[in-house]
């Protein structure tokens, strides 16, 4: 491999990660990025050799043992990818994430990992569909993109949570996905010290268990059960009273009984950036209470949610912080539907699912590695933004407000090529032809079979 191959700008964008690697992977490394960045269809080692004229190199095999092989860590990359998000979108205030698991479809019986898992995306209330694949557990930074003008979910730490079948081959315990999620949640905790941490998570992760042991390192955002068994907080203690402390009060009105009751006290919030990015009108109620299930008890702040014109069912949302305004634990649950379009963009543009390894350490690397590299093209399309200005590419039939993650991309790859083609017309000296390689990877691209 020349150096010439891997443009100087992706050289200095991946600068931050070059401590992480030795001298010999690092320039593999360099070239598989560009290579997936470049290349349109399966994001395969292969395909990303092709795309920078590689296809030909007699020491293919090294690429591949980058991933299966190679003495780095994803974790330490995790850790300066997540300074980098925040020192670029979130310098300031809280910082929310979002915690989310997503089934990667994966066939084969050398992916000893798979498993069977109830499929999202496909099942309904009364439809359930089984998938086969890896599960994933991702941990995104939801935080407004300035370009974009909107908040985008960027992932920087995502885990493989293994099945249950795969656990008791090993002879290991078995770990649920609330396990991972406290795992991985107390990490950014330890990464971030002095910030403080709002996570947003869907009702998969609403458990007592769970959001007591992250109650006192960040605040937690979640659904809550309407039936659910809320209490005061316990009294203080009378003196000379023999026994055991109380730990909790009276029992108070679960959500639903709330929503019967006639007396339960409404107030009329706005909410902006709703799902579509509205501004919708709701109907809250809140409080503090103590949520208890089967010995377990977490102090929360519950608010009660119902749409005014009737076309939504009415949901509650808990929040660890009891301090926390209501409109505010509305504001930053919301983000979270950014992370299933980051799923969906990612298996789209970055081809997410279309990978073929087979090593466990490879495929412990490559999804977490791709769904990096979105939030890398990110940070690299705002960075060119600024300089150049957002492109909105958009056709009659379907009108586009606002760039989503084919402009950055579109952006990042346009950059990539023009440093590559304009290389050869230096602006001292004499202009070079294009050379018969960069021609042949620009047709690969163009002409690529639908």
């Amino acid at each position: 491999m020349t150096p010439s191959v891997v443009p100087a700008l992706l050289d200095g964008w991946m600068q931050p990660f070059r401590c992480h690697f030795t001298t010999a992977v690092w320039r593999h490394v360099l070239v598989l990025v560009c290579g997936t960045l470049l290349a349109p269809g399966r994001r395969t080692v292969a395909a990303a050799l092709r795309v920078m004229g590689l296809g030909e190199v007699a020491g293919f095999a090294v690429y591949h043992r980058v991933l299966s092989h190679g003495q780095w860590c994803s974790r330490a990359l995790a850790h300066r990818l997540l300074l980098l998000l925040v020192a670029a979108f979130v310098p300031n205030g809280p910082v929310v994430m979002g915690v989310d698991d997503s089934i990667e479809r994966r066939w084969g019986a050398r992916i000893a990992a798979r498993g069977i898992y109830r499929d999202p995306v496909r099942s309904s209330r009364g439809h359930f569909v089984k998938a086969s694949g890896l599960r994933w557990l991702s941990v995104m930074l939801l935080a407004p993109v300035p370009w974009a003008r909107c908040v985008w979910g960027l992932p920087f730490l995502t885990v493989l949570a293994p099945s249950e079948r795969y656990a008791a081959k090993q002879g290991k315990r078995h770990k649920k996905l609330t396990d991972w999620s406290r795992q991985a949640l107390l990490q950014v905790a330890r990464w971030l010290p002095g910030r403080r941490l709002i996570a947003v998570a869907d009702s998969s992760f609403s458990v007592v268990a769970l959001l007591r042991d992250l109650a006192p390192h960040l605040t937690v955002v979640t659904r809550l059960r309407l039936d659910a068994r809320l209490y005061d907080p316990p009294p203080p203690r009378r003196p000379r009273r023999r026994g055991r402390p109380p730990v909790q009060g009276a029992r108070q009105p679960s959500p639903a009984e709330r929503l019967r009751d006639r007396r339960t006290c409404w107030r009329r919030v706005v909410v902006d950036g709703w799902y579509g990015r509205r501004t919708r009108r709701l109907d809250i109620a809140t409080g503090t209470a103590l949520w208890s299930h089967r010995g377990a008890r977490v102090a929360i702040r519950w608010v009660l949610v119902r749409d005014p014109s009737g076309e939504k069912e009415p949901q509650a949302f808990l929040c660890t912080d009891q301090q926390a305004a209501p409109v505010d634990i509305l504001r930053w649950f919301v983000r979270r539907w950014r992370i299933e379009t980051t799923f969906e963009e990612a298996r789209r543009h970055l081809g997410m699912e279309t990978q073929r390894q087979w090593s466990d350490l490879a495929i412990l690397r490559t999804t977490p590695a791709l769904l990096a590299l979105f939030s890398l093209v990110t940070l690299w399309a705002s960075q060119l933004a600024v300089e150049r200005g957002p492109v909105l590419e958009c056709v009659r039939w379907y009108p586009k407000p606002l760039p989503t993650f084919s402009e950055a991309l579109a952006l990042v790859r346009r950059e990539l090529w023009t440093t590559q083609i304009s290389a050869t017309s230096p602006s001292t000296g004499t202009s070079l032809n294009a050379s018969a390689a960069l021609i042949s990877r620009l047709l690969l691209v163009v002409c690529r079979p639908p």
